[in-house]
C-alpha cells in the first residue's frame, strides 16, 4: 500500500448529479486501487456544518452564515492540498472551473506535481498550442505534470507521478 501518497482531487465534479457519480464510480476506485489516500474536498467539511446552512431562508442571516462556511471549506482545502503528495485536476468543462484552477495555482506554487485530466473534447484553450487555459496548463506542467485525455490512462500516469 502506497498510503503515504496522499492525492488531492480538485474537481466541479461535485456540484451535479452526473459529476458526482462519475467521480466516485470512476475516477475515485482508480486512485484507491493504487494504494493512494484521496484527500476528496467535497467531503472535508462535515455536511453537519453545511446542510442547515443551505436549509436557511434566503437572507441576511444566510448570508453570513455562507461567508463563514466559505472560509471554512477553503480553509479545509487549504491544508488538504498542503499535506498532499500532488494533485489529479479535472479540467472537464467549457473552461477550467475557477476553483479547480486556483487549486492548481497553489498547488504548484507549493511544488506539488498535478495531473490533469480532460475527458471533455471541446476546445477549451487560449489557442491551439494548449489544451485548456495556457496559465493553467503551464502551472500543471512546471513541476513535471502533464494533461491526459484518457481515463483508461489515469493510474499508469499517476503511477509514474507519484510512483
Amino acid at each position: 500500500m502506497q498510503k503515504d501518497v496522499k492525492i488531492y482531487v480538485a474537481s466541479p465534479l461535485g456540484f451535479s448529479e452526473a459529476g458526482r457519480d462519475f467521480m466516485y464510480a470512476k475516477i475515485i476506485p482508480k486512485i484507491i486501487e493504487l494504494g493512494y489516500a484521496v484527500l476528496d474536498p467535497w467531503k472535508l467539511t462535515s455536511e453537519e456544518l453545511i446542510k442547515p446552512i443551505l436549509a436557511m431562508p434566503i437572507g441576511i442571516e444566510k448570508n453570513l452564515a455562507l461567508a463563514d462556511m466559505n472560509w471554512i471549506i477553503g480553509k479545509n482545502n487549504d491544508k488538504a492540498i498542503n499535506i498532499s503528495t500532488g494533485l489529479l485536476a479535472i479540467l472537464d468543462g467549457v473552461d477550467v472551473d475557477s476553483g479547480t484552477a486556483s487549486e492548481i495555482g497553489g498547488a504548484s506554487m507549493l511544488g506539488k506535481p498535478i495531473l490533469g485530466y480532460r475527458g471533455d473534447f471541446r476546445l477549451s484553450s487560449d489557442n491551439t498550442g494548449s489544451i485548456v487555459n495556457l496559465q493553467v496548463e503551464y502551472f500543471i506542467k512546471r513541476n513535471g505534470g502533464k494533461i491526459i485525455t484518457k481515463i483508461d490512462d489515469l493510474q499508469k500516469e499517476l503511477k509514474l507521478l507519484f510512483g
